[in-house]
């Protein structure tokens, strides 16, 4: 595949997993009396990565996330350069999405652009449950971890089942969400965070650096566990 083409499935991709992923929360609404709730906020993050696998999949791997790129890189299997060109396509894609979920909500006779809006990624006094920032943290790292461990056994050379991939890599992001939105909303992906935070402001842009670092660092960890412990590191050609 081209890198253009490339270029354009990572944006497309990154594009729909805000839209969808922020939107079911914005939009179907967090309240479980009324709205689809986490649950369904956390199946519709996991099940937009699983349409895009299926249909990105096959022309940029879709990764539709820093964190994986950057993790692809350390573990061999992508080129620094090429690593470079997806997360730009990834963070002007979320831009897009939450750009559009944007301009839905200012349509809306409520509209308004409130602290943590579209979605936005946080932490802190107001923000869901209030966890402190050590606790993001935390939650960031493991969660990213965890979430690339599965992605780098998944799409392995070396697994018979690689077909399932998407799927795999789709529910194990329902599962971070289960755990983990009351606590950041769950980034486990920079640009997903960047997007919404670039229309939200306040709060949200202020605390952005812990959703660029946590998962990038969790996603280079993994990389490393993975090649370390299971996998010797198949080199990007």
């Amino acid at each position: 595949m081209s890198k253009t083409s490339k270029f354009i499935a990572e944006m497309l991709g990154t594009m729909v997993l805000v839209l969808m992923g922020c939107g079911s929360a914005v939009i179907a609404g967090a309240d479980g009396t009324t709205g689809v709730g986490l649950l369904g906020i956390s199946f519709a993050f996991g099940l937009s990565v699983v349409a895009m696998a299926y249909a990105i999949g096959h022309i940029s791997g879709c990764h539709i996330n820093p964190a994986i790129s950057i993790a692809m890189t350390v573990a061999g299997r992508m080129k620094i350069s090429e690593a470079i060109t997806y997360i730009i396509a990834q963070i002007i894609g979320a831009i897009i999405g939450a750009g559009i979920l944007y301009l839905i909500i200012m349509n809306h006779p409520t509209g308004a652009v409130k602290p943590w809006a579209l979605g936005s990624n946080g932490w802190g006094i107001g923000y869901l449950d209030q966890y402190n920032t050590m606790a993001a943290f935390i939650a960031e790292f493991i969660f990213t971890f965890i979430f690339l461990m599965v992605i780098l056994g998944s799409t392995s050379t070396k697994n018979i089942n690689g077909g399932f991939a998407g799927l795999a890599i789709g529910f194990s992001l329902v599962l971070i969400h289960i755990v983990g939105i009351k606590i950041t909303g769950v980034s486990v992906n920079p640009a997903r965070s960047i997007g919404p935070a670039v229309f939200a402001g306040g709060e949200a842009l202020t605390q952005l650096w812990l959703f660029i670092t946590a998962p990038v660092l969790g996603g280079i960890f993994a990389a490393f566990t993975y090649n370390l412990l299971i996998e010797k590191p198949e080199l990007a050609k």
